[in-house]
């Protein structure tokens, strides 16, 4: 199966250039995926992709990258690859992925459905980053195969708590909450949902630098792409 990551390098972008790439590497070697990273040139209102004509025959889409907008004929492909049914995960940032605040150069666009349509939530801010995330697993999704394997016990994560409640479809099956250190209330931080299209789709605002370190996530990561390609998690 091939996969294609669309990564923005960005300063705001918790290092995705550089985490994305060790990664990529590790399901080429270890599980014998064919994987293509994009790293994305320009800034937020003029971006591009060099070489996303891979879309095309990618058998799953990861979209890492925060507030771009593209020429009207990338985003087209995007979208068609999504209209097609395929599968998408999102990881961290890219509940703002193509929500561009920026002026939008002549030719270029964002798509800020991106996030209520594919990915089925709002971006409703963050929680303050010194208070990171405490990791717990849905009683109720314990028995979900992409959590088989999950050890969650202890999890914390440096990054803070992305606000997304409530989520926009409520179709969606949560996987994991997460709450920041001394706070009660949680917020949704790994789901899964169906696309209109039908495409299988998997969220986590985890994604912090220092999360691809820890085997909980790396794991979660690697059983979320089995799910979202049909294939069997072990």
């Amino acid at each position: 199966a091939h996969i294609v990551f669309l990564v923005s390098k960005d300063p705001l972008n918790y290092e995705a250039d550089k985490t994305i790439p060790l990664f990529a590497d590790m399901l080429n070697k270890g599980y014998g995926f064919k994987v293509t990273v994009l790293l994305s040139e320009g800034k937020h209102g003029n971006a591009r992709f060099k070489g996303i004509d891979a879309i095309k025959d990618a058998d799953l889409l990861v979209v890492f990258c925060r507030r771009l907008a593209l020429p009207f004929e990338q985003m087209d492909k995007i979208k068609a690859y999504l209209r097609s049914g395929k599968p998408l995960i999102g990881l961290r940032t890219a509940n703002h992925g193509f929500s561009v605040w920026d002026e939008v150069t002549d030719g270029y666009e964002g798509w800020w459905g991106f996030v209520p349509d594919i990915l089925g939530c709002e971006n409703r801010g963050y929680e303050p980053e010194e208070l990171g995330t405490v990791v717990e697993v849905i009683p109720e999704s314990a028995t979900n195969p992409i959590l088989k394997g999950v050890d969650a016990t202890d999890w914390k994560s440096k990054g803070q708590v992305y606000k997304v409640n409530q989520l926009v479809d409520s179709k969606t099956t949560t996987l994991l909450r997460g709450h920041p250190r001394g706070v009660e209330a949680t917020q949704p931080i790994a789901w899964t949902r169906l696309t209109a299209h039908k495409s299988r789709v998997f969220y986590t605002s985890l994604g912090y630098p220092d999360d691809f370190k820890v085997e909980p996530y790396r794991k979660l990561l690697i059983n979320a792409i089995h799910w979202a390609l049909e294939m069997e998690i072990k």
